[in-house]
């Protein structure tokens, strides 16, 4: 039985959006937001070519200080898309967001890379990097669901101690969700892949243990220290918001 996975070309890509043309029409004739979707797969498509160059170069390079300004990028990135659907304290907000996503996320990434995986140097890029964009992704997710559900309910007059446990509790539901459904409802990419690649299934599971253990850790972690570490400016923006109601 032959393990290798076939050298896809770009013939073979442009197959793959078939599926992707049709779905397109239909969402032209239920006169939904055509052109939003379209957009949506450009810059997919964009991105993902660009980052196939930009990860062939990272990966041959040796050096710890290029792999760490990367990581603070990416964590700076993932702070500012967080972010995004609070504009007007996306500023203040930002900070509190870097340091939960560098102390949850970082912490859960040396704990895995380190304990669980012995990575060895640290800053291996083909390991570090793909493994640091899960963690830093979920951490962003949680990151917003958290800051949105909080000033929902600074909006609705909820009290500060109820809005952070609502708002942990809203951050929390993607990742248990997952957790549920892993193996029953869906095998996910990371194990997926290694099956596609020829690994034994067994040795597959165990990996993907391991990312769902530092997926919900980071997501929890790093809602967790935003929640704490912004208290202090929420209520002050509580006040601020109390003063101009009538």
């Amino acid at each position: 039985m032959n393990n290798t996975l076939p050298v896809i070309s770009l013939t073979d890509l442009s197959i793959a959006f078939i599926p992707v043309i049709i779905s397109l029409g239909f969402l032209y004739l239920w006169s939904l937001n055509v052109k939003q979707a379209g957009y949506a797969l450009s810059r997919m498509l964009i991105q993902l070519l660009l980052i196939g160059y930009v990860l062939s170069y990272i990966f041959y390079s040796d050096n710890v200080w290029l792999i760490s300004c990367i990581l603070l990028a990416m964590i700076a990135m993932s702070c500012w898309i967080a972010l995004r659907t609070l504009p007007q304290y996306r500023l203040v907000l930002f900070k509190y967001g870097f340091i939960a996503t560098l102390g949850g996320g970082g912490f859960t990434l040396l704990v895995i890379s380190q304990g669980a995986m012995s990575v060895t140097p640290w800053y291996q890029p083909q390991v570090i990097i793909p493994l640091a964009g899960m963690i830093f992704a979920t951490a962003m997710n949680s990151i917003s669901l958290s800051a949105e559900r909080i000033f929902a309910e600074i909006n609705n007059k909820t009290p500060y101690p109820l809005a952070r446990k609502m708002a942990l509790n809203a951050a929390t539901i993607p990742v248990i969700n997952s957790l549920f459904a892993v193996g029953l409802v869906s095998l996910p990419g990371m194990m997926t892949g290694q099956i596609l690649s020829g690994v034994s299934p067994l040795i597959a599971a165990r990996y993907q243990v391991i990312v769902m253990c530092m997926i919900f850790a980071s997501s929890i972690l790093s809602a967790v220290l935003f929640l704490l570490l912004s208290g202090t400016e929420m209520k002050k923006i509580i006040a601020e918001h109390d003063q101009t109601q009538p």
